[in-house]
């Protein structure tokens, strides 16, 4: 096999994975929708149609991906890092609570100070949730899946009780019908609407920003390098002298603050202009907190690739519901198609890092056998003359 041959192949094979794992589970959704006497030509024709048709469908699919965004770009430091975050709801909650009272608190601040606050606020909140998951398992040994999993049933808790109680709309208790929500926010808390006549508005420029920042803190920063060496070997990283145990807080610290900024965007970006419930987290959230993990798994744990698999998997998501109406098949079956996806998607990442492991070894063979490129392959400092 010829060089360029075997270098095309591992560039290209990881993707390749990666997108043959996704048109697997759509097959296997093609077969359930026959099954239950539905044709997967109109039912996929209407979710592509649905999530990318026109400009309001793609405005819509940029809306659903912007919180998976925001989260999936948290998820990566995290997980880079070597921690994981279940946690996204916990923390969406966290930063929407914190910023929504900060609204309340300051209604006549100018737009163009309260927002800019708000967002600070709402990664403030997302960032001590997270912090919490942090500390206990560095300090504690908790493993940080139970504590963030444990933290978003707290988050939401919380948020019943203020939405029931002293954030309730006065309107509400006026009425008796004593509606969870708060009262509409200030308009100074809005987020702009964008150019060109869609619902477009502030939050997925947010999105985007918060992507590349997560990209150049990770691999442009010294922060990012510690957090990724902890992340890669934590044993190695201690006896070089890094605080591993810091590292890991500021890793679901880090991660906790996108998921708060999300939040944020949720609340001050919705139609109603207000934080409401339920009494679960999905109403508000949308389950952005664990979708944002796919899309994060998606873009292959990086914050740039995050971008287009936020978007793709926001317009699978709108899509699904023009599918079902298309076709009148249970909400229960796109349910089904949105887990294959992710259960295939996350099956796939062993092949993508053993595909990723044969690629580098085939780097190092291939280069020229002078002193020179075997130290940008190791990437150590050049010996000192002498």
């Amino acid at each position: 096999m010829s060089m360029t041959l075997k270098r095309l192949l591992a560039r290209f094979a990881g993707p390749a994975v990666l997108i043959g794992s996704v048109l697997v589970a759509v097959l296997i959704g093609a077969i359930m929708l026959v099954a239950l006497g539905a044709n997967p030509w109109t039912g996929y024709k209407a979710l592509l149609s649905g999530a990318f048709g026109d400009a309001d469908s793609l405005a819509d699919s940029a809306l659903k991906a912007m919180p998976l965004l925001l989260v999936g770009t948290g998820i990566t430091i995290a997980f880079r890092a070597g921690v994981i975050n279940i946690g996204g709801e916990g923390q969406i909650i966290a930063g929407a609570l914190l910023s929504t009272m900060t609204a309340l608190a300051l209604p006549d601040l100018p737009r163009f100070l309260l927002i800019p606050l708000l967002l600070v606020v709402g990664a403030i909140g997302g960032a001590i949730w997270g912090g919490i998951a942090g500390a206990l398992k560095a300090y504690a040994g908790v493993n940080e899946i139970l504590s963030t999993i444990m933290l978003n049933i707290i988050a939401v808790q919380i948020m019943n009780l203020l939405l029931r109680g002293p954030l309730i709309d006065p309107g509400e208790i006026e009425r008796g019908s004593r509606i969870p929500q708060t009262e509409r926010l200030t308009e100074n808390a809005d987020f702009p609407i964008l150019p060109g006549g869609t619902r477009l508005h502030l939050g997925v420029i947010v999105a985007i920003a918060g992507a590349v920042a997560g990209y150049i803190l990770l691999f442009r920063t010294t922060q990012g390098l510690r957090l990724r060496a902890v992340g890669h070997n934590p044993h190695a990283s201690r006896y070089a002298g890094m605080p591993v145990k810091r590292n890991v807080v500021s890793a679901l610290m880090y991660s906790g603050a996108f998921s708060g900024m999300a939040g944020v965007a949720l609340v001050f970006g919705s139609l109603g202009h207000r934080l409401a419930t339920d009494g679960g987290a999905t109403t508000f959230t949308g389950a952005a907190g664990f979708n944002g993990i796919v899309a994060a798994l998606f873009g292959g744990l990086h914050p740039l690739w995050t971008i287009p698999a936020s978007f793709l998997f926001g317009g699978l998501l709108v899509g699904a519901n023009a599918m079902q109406r298309a076709v009148q098949v249970p909400a229960a079956l796109i349910l089904a198609l949105n887990g294959l996806i992710v259960v295939f998607v996350v099956s796939s990442i062993r092949v993508r890092e053993r595909l990723a492991t044969w690629a580098s070894e085939m780097r190092v063979t291939d280069e020229p056998p002078d002193s020179e490129s075997h130290e940008a392959v190791l990437d150590l400092p050049p010996e000192a003359p002498g």
